[in-house]
């Protein structure tokens, strides 16, 4: 029985809470380099889980009932608008449901029968959510494979009468690499098309590379033909989860957001996000952090965080077998092995305490490791770049993941949907994967192999029964 008959002492539940993070990658420290992101200062996140607690149960589903949303939302977006180059903007939850609004509205201002949205092969899978769910089609165009940027010509030609919109990343996750922003919002101008920067990643980091010394090409809003941009909070703003914004460089287009029903006899219905009840505790986290920050600590941020990626990819290089892709203009940093198998380096590490995070192999991008650069990375790149060594050399001497004969082949031809999910579980446990509760953090590196060897609907089912498994009671 999950609901205990009488209620429990917060000693005790907070005891347990300890206990079910037993197993938690660290969510301070820099030694997670992906998922978390880390001032280093105690003393903001203190600030911050403060305010948040402090707005908790406000309410932002009705904005004149609890003004104080409305002014905390003015100032968080008036921040970020005033970074990037102006606009009007909608405080969301994350990037995916930026995203999400942001083909909405182009959705809906276009009014197409049968609406695509363009994207490169590199952009963030919330488009493809957000296409599944507003039915929309995704067009995918290739990128470079010497730089990983989308050429503007590929986009030029998958724009048709039905693109609703065209994507650009600053930067792309995978690489770290700024698309040509100004030549595909060029075209997309000359095409009557609207186009938006995915800066969910970059928007609050790039501007402060560049006064920090980087040489950031233009991105945002002030690009001609940029109708709108997503900037998430909670990576490079370092506020707690749940904060992003996106911007409209038209109001009306941002009105295309919103969602308003009158067709019920209940109270009225007026949302600017995808959810409607929804704690007021993130965005009192995120005008928390920006205060405490200001811009004195952020532009601190970024050159630390500019002089940490430079001694990584510097490091990176220099241990035999290792490359990095790209030129990352970000502080996002992904290398792939030659004859060092990354996904066996990544355990090693793992095993040493830094958990980098692995990419599979798509459109002839190789399989590589993702880094994030944070504020706090500066202070353990050196131990950070020992351990890539370490695990490298470890990963050579062990040689690739061993796959079962016709593993590969027997997921692949394998109808998953036939299998309940113990079954499931119990074809993971045969390549060494326990996904019962409490079995800690697995080695990954055959796991990660197989996935590898799929194509990407194979992928996708594979890891929607994972995801059933690991939430099965």
């Amino acid at each position: 029985m999950n609901l205990p008959v009488t209620g429990r002492t917060a000693e005790d539940m907070l005891a347990e809470v300890a206990r079910l993070k037993e197993h938690d990658l660290p969510v301070r420290g820099g030694q997670v380099t992906a998922y978390v992101y880390d001032t280093g200062r105690a003393e903001v996140n203190d600030a911050a889980a403060r305010a948040y607690f402090e707005m908790l149960e406000v309410n932002c589903l009705d904005p004149t009932a609890f003004p104080s949303v409305v002014e905390m939302e003015r100032q968080v977006v008036g921040a970020v608008a005033d970074l990037l180059g102006g606009g009007h903007g909608i405080f969301t939850s994350g990037g995916t449901e930026s995203i999400m609004l942001a083909v909405k509205a182009a959705r809906d201002a276009a009014g197409r029968a049968r609406p695509n949205l363009v994207v490169p092969v590199t952009a963030h899978p919330a488009f493809h959510k957000a296409a599944h769910y507003l039915g929309v089609e995704v067009v995918s165009v290739p990128v470079d494979l010497s730089t990983y940027k989308v050429r503007a010509r590929d986009v030029e030609e998958a724009i048709d009468e039905d693109t609703i919109l065209v994507v650009v990343s600053a930067p792309s996750y995978p690489q770290g690499v700024i698309d040509p922003v100004e030549e595909v919002a060029a075209l997309a101008v000359a095409a009557g098309v609207p186009c938006h920067v995915d800066a969910c990643v970059g928007g609050w980091l790039l501007p402060w590379l560049r006064e920090a010394g980087a040489p950031i090409p233009p991105f945002d809003l002030s690009v001609p033909g940029v109708t709108s941009i997503s900037c998430d909070l909670h990576k490079f703003g370092y506020a707690p989860k749940g904060a992003s914004v996106v911007l409209f460089a038209d109001p009306a287009m941002r009105r295309k957001a919103y969602f308003a029903s009158a067709a019920w006899p209940g109270y009225t219905i007026i949302n600017a996000t995808v959810q409607s009840s929804r704690s007021a505790g993130p965005l009192g986290g995120a005008w928390a952090t920006l205060q405490a920050l200001g811009r004195d600590g952020y532009l601190e941020l970024g050159r630390a965080t500019l002089a940490a990626t430079a001694r990584l990819r510097e490091g990176i290089e220099a241990i035999p077998g290792l490359r990095v892709l790209g030129d990352p203009a970000s502080s996002l940093v992904a290398f792939a092995g030659d004859g060092i198998d990354v996904f066996v380096l990544a355990d090693e590490a793992r095993g040493r305490g830094w958990f980098l995070q692995p990419q599979l192999s798509y459109a002839g991008i190789p399989a590589n490791l993702h880094i994030t650069v944070t504020g706090v990375t500066l202070a353990g790149v050196d131990s950070m770049l020992k351990v890539i060594a370490e695990s490298a050399e470890a990963a050579r001497v062990r040689g690739p993941a061993v796959l079962p004969d016709g593993l590969v082949e027997l997921v692949a031809g394998m109808d998953l949907e036939a299998l309940d999910d113990a079954t499931f579980a119990d074809l993971a446990a045969s390549v060494g994967v326990d996904l019962r509760p409490g079995a800690g953090q697995p080695e990954m590196a055959v796991v990660n192999t197989v996935l590898d060897a799929l194509p990407a609907a194979s992928r996708e089912a594979v890891l929607v029964r994972f995801l059933s498994v690991i939430y099965s009671s």
